[in-house]
């Protein structure tokens, strides 16, 4: 019988009467959401060239408050494994000790709601957690499959307008590298090259994993498809973490031909990497694209200048050559890694604040005058040399919100792969996928940092890799129990009291031939 609440109607109380089945496909519908939302939001800058960066900020929103809906009815109906409890309570004290680095910030606005640009202040953090949370209780395989499918989707949506950015140098903000260097970078709907490169990373793997996995024609060409257009794009992100994530892709890919004992054709697969990085190298050596004529990576120069300083405003300009080498990426990374480093030394406890890191950098407000009351934007660029993001983000963690935040952190990430192996001993392709994806979301946050564009996308991931998906043998037994109307014994039930008489009679004939 359905249950009800102070005597109102069934359709008043579907959180309550909501099955675990409806609640995965409901789940799997928001983390779609989460998954589009922020890129979709960042399509209308791009095509328009307006510097509307709340948008993203606004479609993050969007997929947030869905999702923690969809986390409040899983906890209430109690779809959260007890196992998962350690990992999502670390989740929710890393949010309580950022609230502490808020207070003590520099600037309690941005703590909050980020750097316009950025939009990953403390309310982001508070959105990932019930994609998390949302995407632990999912307990259908079924439900995962969109989100694979989902992703490779994403991975061409932001492929096609690579495309666009790629060879005519329209609807970016990446086409010259410094003043004078053309390289048509692609950004995608990603707002950077750089987070370009993470997503994409994520796209390949999944949809390679996918690829040897999935049966049928047509899914087969979809994913691989979505291979040779993410891996020709990748490359024109011009960064260290689009190689890394093309090797990372190709050996996930090897794995889950040996470890699901699919057909070792599949290996075939990772030529769908490897021809069209080529392809994508050789047209930049040819000097078909921008005015470069060799390929070489780029990260210092996007990072520094062409993100941060030149389309938010969140950094000095590159620092002097005497002081950094901008084209020597070693340098870049370690430089960066360095100065982080003495920050966190100085800011311990809470660290500069969410979204901060360039505020104890700041040294000089140059041709303002504090009188003029200016923008923050206006006195950070007025500081050469200084930088608003670290590629690594466990520093980052631990220079913005504090080093009991990084240990936070840790205590998410490390139960997150420990359960995460020990799922994909059911044997499904999809959570052996979810596995791996967060694997590599981890390794990549040693060289990358968290964004709108990629850190949904991670923390969706996550959850999904540690979620109590039901074997599909046990699916397949309770099915017919919810559907058991008990509607057919009652023809059975008349049949047998049609058919009493006749047997009372049979006596009658016995008795009258013994007289």
């Amino acid at each position: 019988m359905a249950k009800e609440i102070f005597h109102t109607s069934e359709k008043s109380n579907f959180i309550l009467n909501m099955t675990e089945e409806k609640y995965a496909k409901l789940a799997s519908y928001g983390l779609l959401a989460a998954l589009f939302t922020t890129s979709l939001a960042t399509a209308i800058p791009v095509v328009t060239g307006y510097s509307l960066f709340e948008l993203p900020a606004a479609g993050l929103a969007v997929a947030g408050v869905i999702c923690m809906i969809l986390a409040l009815i899983a906890l209430m109906k109690k779809y959260v494994s007890g196992k998962l409890v350690f990992p999502i309570c670390a989740f929710a004290a890393m949010i309580l000790w950022g609230v502490v680095s808020l207070i003590n910030s520099y600037d309690i606005g941005i703590s909050f709601y980020g750097y316009n640009g950025r939009g990953e202040g403390l309310l982001a953090l508070i959105f990932y957690l019930c994609f998390f949370i949302t995407a632990a209780s999912i307990r259908r395989e079924k439900a995962l499959k969109p989100l694979v499918y989902g992703l490779a989707a994403l991975g061409l949506l932001n492929s096609a307008f690579a495309v666009i950015q790629v060879f005519t140098g329209r609807m970016s903000s990446f086409k010259y590298a410094s003043t004078i260097i053309q390289v048509n970078a692609a950004s995608g709907l990603s707002q950077s090259p750089l987070f370009l490169a993470m997503v994409l990373t994520l796209v390949i793997t999944s949809s390679l994993i996918a690829f040897v996995s999935v049966k049928g024609a047509a899914s087969k060409a979809f994913f691989i498809i979505t291979v040779i257009l993410c891996s020709f794009t990748m490359m024109f992100t011009y960064s260290f973490i689009g190689i890394c994530g093309l090797v990372f892709a190709v050996i996930a890919a090897a794995i889950v031909v040996f470890r699901l004992k699919v057909s070792k054709a599949g290996l075939a697969s990772v030529l769908a990497v490897i021809v069209p990085a080529a392809a994508a190298v050789g047209l930049v050596q040819a000097g078909l694209i921008g005015d470069i004529s060799q390929y070489r990576l780029y990260d210092g120069r996007l990072l520094w200048f062409a993100d941060a300083y030149y389309r938010i405003s969140a950094s000095g300009n590159i620092p002097n050559s005497d002081v950094l080498d901008i084209d020597n990426t070693y340098d870049v990374y370690t430089t960066l890694n360095d100065k982080t480093m003495n920050i966190i030394s100085l800011h311990k406890l809470t660290g500069t604040g969410p979204e901060q890191l360039v505020f104890p950098q700041l040294y000089t407000f140059g041709i303002l005058s504090e009188d003029d009351n200016p923008e923050i934007t206006d006195v950070v660029v007025e500081n050469t040399g200084t930088f608003d993001k670290v590629y690594n983000e466990y520093l980052y963690t631990a220079a913005t919100r504090g080093i009991p935040s990084l240990i936070a952190l840790i205590a998410v990430l490390v139960p997150i792969l420990f359960i995460g192996f020990r799922r994909t001993k059911n044997g499904t392709w999809t959570q052996t996928c979810m596995f791996i994806l967060s694997l590599g979301g981890v390794l990549i946050f040693f060289i990358g940092v968290s964004n709108t564009a990629f850190s949904p996308i991670f923390w969706t991931i996550a959850g999904c890799s540690i979620a109590q998906i039901a074997a599909p043998e046990k699916v397949r037994e309770e099915a017919p129990a919810e559907k058991a109307p008990e509607k057919k014994a009652e023809p059975a039930a008349e049949k047998k009291t049609e058919t009493a008489p006749a047997k009372k009679a049979q006596p009658k004939k016995k008795g009258s031939k013994k007289k």
